[in-house]
């Protein structure tokens, strides 16, 4: 292993599916393939809890026990951490360097290096991701053979208002990307919490669907990285979806594949490993603890 090529990280933020980890497996193999280096498939949190039988018999992986365990195998002391996040996660960007910061107190020798997210939003002309997700609903209006339909760009929905910024800079994104072949595009989000201090969720996908513009033909741009309980077939958007449709009469919706289905999202993702390989280590001071989240 040379300083150049640290031993790297695919990491999302982890869950209690088996499809969400084996996606995120799918996509590291692929990003091997893509930059040439091995990839390691590692969730922040929550995945060890998946019965391995679920996930061929392999165990699933999360950060802190990985690279300990690559330390006491290895000897390695160098790591990059590519996000597999759309915009700038308190799990990413707060939890992680809370953690590595209070590694390096017994492991001096640590390095981590963290690559840029998947969104950029102090660059309006990084279009990456809204081209990707342009593709993926095109693709959905062909096969479906849709004239013009709504587009709604739907996400889970978050406490942080700054995460919410990428949904709505992305939407923006989108709405240019798609042009006439939508007649609409907003944004929404699957869920919020209660008060005043979280309506910036708002339009909720349950109120937006029916409403004008959205009454007949809508494509679901889907803003989630993999499948699940939310995403998932029968899951928690497709139960919207149905729910409305039986409260609109006319109103037909299409959910689209999830970005990560698409290959240029793994284009994507190597060129921001190689962001990675050029950045500095984390360094600073242990933060006040934060929840891990999207």
């Amino acid at each position: 292993m040379t300083s150049s090529h640290p031993c790297t990280l695919l990491v999302d933020n982890g869950s209690h599916r088996a499809e969400s980890t084996l996606n995120l497996r799918r996509v590291a193999a692929a990003l091997s393939d893509q930059v040439g280096h091995r990839i390691h498939p590692v969730s922040l949190l929550h995945s060890t809890k998946v019965d391995p039988a679920e996930l061929d018999g392999e165990p699933a992986r999360i950060f802190e026990p990985f690279i300990k365990d690559r330390r006491e195998a290895d000897g390695t002391n160098s790591f990059l951490v590519v996000p597999l996040f759309f915009g700038h996660s308190a799990a990413i960007y707060e939890y992680l360097p809370q953690r590595v910061a209070e590694l390096r107190e017994d492991w001096p020798e640590l390095e981590v290096r963290i690559a840029p997210c998947l969104v950029d939003l102090d660059d309006r002309a990084d279009t990456g991701v809204a081209e990707i997700l342009a593709r993926i609903v095109r693709e959905k209006i062909a096969a479906e053979n849709l004239d013009r339909p709504a587009v709604t760009l739907v996400d889970h929905g978050t406490p942080r208002i700054a995460v919410n910024r990428v949904r709505n800079f992305l939407a923006d994104q989108l709405r240019d990307q798609l042009g006439d072949d939508a007649s609409v595009v907003k944004a929404s989000s699957m869920e919020r919490r209660e008060g005043d201090e979280y309506a910036f969720n708002e339009p909720l996908l349950e109120n937006l669907l029916g409403s004008d513009g959205f009454e007949r033909d809508v494509v679901l741009s889907m803003l989630f990285i993999s499948p699940g309980r939310h995403a998932g077939p029968g899951g928690d958007i497709a139960q919207i979806c149905e729910a409305a449709e039986q409260r609109h009469p006319g109103l037909k919706t299409h959910m689209s594949d999830l970005f990560t289905s698409h290959p240029g999202a793994v284009d994507l993702l190597a060129r921001r490993y190689a962001e990675g390989l050029r950045s500095e280590p984390v360094r600073g001071e242990v933060a006040p603890p934060a929840a891990a989240g999207n």
